[in-house]
């Protein structure tokens, strides 16, 4: 039997009719207009914060010995006393708040309001520091615990979960701080939610898409490191290239197992000097970041944002061990427990390692050697290849160097993955230990936590 058309009038009237559907949709899509305004309000204060460190160090560059251990003791007090959840990225909370097993009570331990203004404020602080954070992973966090207020007004029967709010407000707070719609799309299926529900995902869709707009309007549409220009890729680009994916892979990966095994905690004297000294350790890593920072002339201090921009445009006049410095400062850094993303750090490193490889081996082709070093160093540190090359894709207006891009972006991966699991899986672990028992009082999460410090340091 032939199936029946659709009957065009009838289906306009039914959607019509049904005012309590259209009001939800109101919700979801303001609620997301308002994650990307407050992920362009975090962008703001970001750059603000960094540009004040950069005033200081400009002014009087031996103060970061003792501004950046203030600040990063200051930022660790508060974090563990008050906003334990804000902690690191944001996105391995995201991923523990998205999982089946985790308790709808206890979701505010992941995600909240209030974890999303502590974001926003200790990241910046982190940024102020000097630290070698970005503020793109933590923008995930934010614009979550943002999108995740619309449940309040949502009827019963709307269709939109809180899985679904939350995996439009982690994509959403990558599409705004990125300046990438597409990127956010891509990084909701990849790396939070693995698939999308057929009835919603088209509002999540455009909730994304109108989070993204949000800093197109604010900023421009324009590409967030602007326009690479590169000759035409030959079979001579394949030796520099696999330099590139080996070197993007292996330090990517060891990276990630760096980072994951400091916030464990290892049977060592620094992981027993932090749980009994927190505050101590803190000012020890501020002060081993500044150190770094001056040894490379202040090119390692922030996300590297401004580094990453001057490479690609030929201008940089990085030492010649950034890499180095830069690996050991993001490390450092994150071994601290204060609020930051890896983004940055990762694509600026990725960069160094691309402008290395170009300036080795003499190849003309050193903006795309880069693009591709800052892709593979994301993939290798992610294990999300896919979300990775589109974001530099998207971020260099890189659509001429497509597959050269997917290919280091999939082959980093793999390199990485012979030393370690994804970093934010492993970070996502760490994170359900504060998950409290049912009955037990709240301040039970965060004992149970091992990779947390006491809140204070011992006389």
């Amino acid at each position: 039997m032939k199936p029946a058309e659709p009957d065009l009038l009838s289906n306009l009237r039914r959607e019509l009719a049904d005012a309590r559907a259209w009001i939800d949709r109101a919700v979801v899509l303001a609620l997301a207009a308002v994650a990307g305004l407050f992920v362009v309000g975090f962008t703001l204060l970001a750059e603000w914060a960094q540009h004040r460190f950069q005033a200081v160090y400009g002014w009087q560059p031996w103060l970061a010995l003792v501004w950046t251990p203030a600040w990063v003791v200051g930022l660790v007090w508060l974090t563990q006393r008050f906003f334990p959840g804000a902690a690191g990225s944001g996105i391995p909370q995201v991923m523990v708040a998205l999982e089946p097993s985790t308790p709808v009570a206890q979701r505010g331990l992941f995600v909240s309001f209030r974890l999303s203004c502590a974001k926003v404020v200790l990241t910046a602080g982190s940024l102020l520091a000097g630290l070698s954070v970005g503020r793109e992973g933590p923008s995930v966090q934010v614009a979550a615990g943002v999108m995740l207020q619309a449940r309040r007004w949502l009827s019963p029967r709307a269709g939109v979960d809180d899985h679904g709010l939350l995996v439009a407000g982690g994509a959403a707070g990558i599409a705004a701080a990125f300046n990438a719609p597409l990127a956010g799309v891509v990084f909701a299926v990849e790396q939070l939610s693995r698939s999308l529900d057929a009835r919603n995902s088209g509002l999540i869709l455009s909730a994304i898409v109108l989070a993204g707009l949000m800093g197109v309007s604010v900023f421009g549409n324009v590409t967030y490191f602007g326009v690479i220009h590169v000759p035409g890729l030959d079979w001579g680009l394949l030796g520099p290239g696999l330099l590139v994916v080996i070197g993007c892979g292996l330090l990517g990966g060891l990276l990630a197992r760096l980072m994951v095994a400091s916030a464990a905690g290892l049977p060592d004297r620094f992981t027993a000097w932090r749980r009994r000294y927190p505050l101590r350790f803190a000012a020890g890593c501020g002060l081993a970041v500044a150190l770094i920072g001056l040894a490379g002339g202040g090119s390692t201090f922030g996300g590297g944002d401004e580094t990453t921009r001057r490479m690609l445009a030929g201008e940089a006049d990085v030492p010649p061990l950034y890499v180095l410095l830069k690996f050991l400062a993001t490390w450092i850094s994150s071994w601290t427990g204060v609020s930051g993303g890896v983004f940055a750090p990762a694509l600026a490193l990725g960069a160094g390692v691309g402008h290395d490889v170009a300036a080795w081996s003499g190849h003309p082709a050193a903006a795309a050697l880069i693009a591709m070093g800052m892709a593979g160093f994301l993939a290798a540190v992610t294990q999300a290849p896919i979300t990775a090359f589109i974001i530099v894709m998207e971020m260099v207006d890189g659509h001429a160097m497509v597959l050269s891009l997917m290919a280091v972006s999939l082959l980093s991966s793999l390199v990485a993955r012979l030393l370690s699991r994804s970093l934010y899986d492993g970070m996502a672990e760490l994170q359900a230990l504060r998950l409290r028992p049912a009955g037990s009082p709240p301040a039970a999460a965060d004992a149970a936590a091992a990779q947390q410090p006491a809140p204070a340091d011992k006389a």
